[in-house]
């Protein structure tokens, strides 16, 4: 395992590799309120194939917290820079949620540089509650912090079967996340428009959604898989918004044999 920092645009990122040098490369991104810890039970799995690149995504964990907004062009420059500081032509790319939505935006943009993709628990579109529900957030963390949105967080995050110290993981990271970085992305959110150019990417793409996840609907999922040419959707039963923080079995029974390909 290392630690190092790159420049990318106007902020720093700060990002781990782990694995061995002659696997090929996979880069992992993380959600919205969560660091490239939210990945941590799905290292020793992803090792036995891949070296693995993940990062803090701009405005959380040890990364830079340049003035927002922030938007999917920024994100999807950020996920540029780490492939090149790492020298990875061509990798893998997993995102959940927000990262997921970035990994979209580099399949759109540059698809060399993806293999295949996994995308779990994102959306590719921005309806008006949708926008609006994050303006609601907003407000909440510019007049408690973070932890005045932590609790319902979670809850869209798990199911009631979630064990304590995954919801203390979790509750550490979003209570960790500066108000200013979350802002910034959530705005990026915003503007999501990626749903009217799924026709465009053709790639290898595997969708992958908890069940229970409200925040990314399976029906919203279902119609980004049907838009992706060739694309396959799995749906994890009893889980949620983060499951594989939950469940990380089931997560990666899901996505190991088709990163395998």
């Amino acid at each position: 395992m290392t630690r190092d920092t790159l420049k990318s645009g106007d902020t720093t990122l700060s990002i781990r590799i782990d694995g061995d040098a002659d696997k090929p490369w996979i880069v992992l991104s993380n959600s919205l309120a969560t660091d490239l810890h939210m990945w941590d039970d799905q290292i020793a799995l992803l090792s036995q194939t891949h070296r693995i690149v993940r990062y803090d995504t701009r405005g959380h964990g040890q990364s830079g917290v340049p003035d927002g907004p922030y938007d999917f062009d920024m994100l999807v420059g950020d996920m540029l820079a780490v492939l090149d500081h790492v020298g990875a032509d061509t990798a893998d790319v997993m995102g959940l949620s927000l990262g997921g939505m970035t990994a979209l935006g580099l399949g759109l943009t540059h698809p060399g540089r993806v293999r295949r993709m996994v995308v779990c628990d994102a959306r590719a579109d921005n309806p008006p509650p949708f926008v609006s529900g994050w303006d609601d957030r907003i407000a909440l963390i510019e007049n408690g912090g973070m932890e005045a949105i932590a609790p319902g967080t979670l809850d869209r995050w798990f199911t009631d079967t979630v064990t304590p110290d995954v919801v203390a993981r979790a509750n550490a990271m979003i209570c960790g996340t500066p108000v200013a970085g979350y802002v910034a992305c959530a705005r990026a959110l915003q503007g999501l428009g990626y749903l009217g150019h799924l026709h465009n990417l053709y790639l290898p793409v595997l969708y992958v959604v908890g069940e229970e996840d409200h925040a990314a609907p399976v029906a919203a999922m279902q119609g980004m898989t049907d838009a992706t040419p060739g694309a396959t959707l799995t749906v994890l039963p009893g889980l949620a918004h983060v499951p594989n923080m939950q469940d990380p079995a089931a997560f990666g029974a899901a996505v190991l044999p088709w990163l395998r390909g």
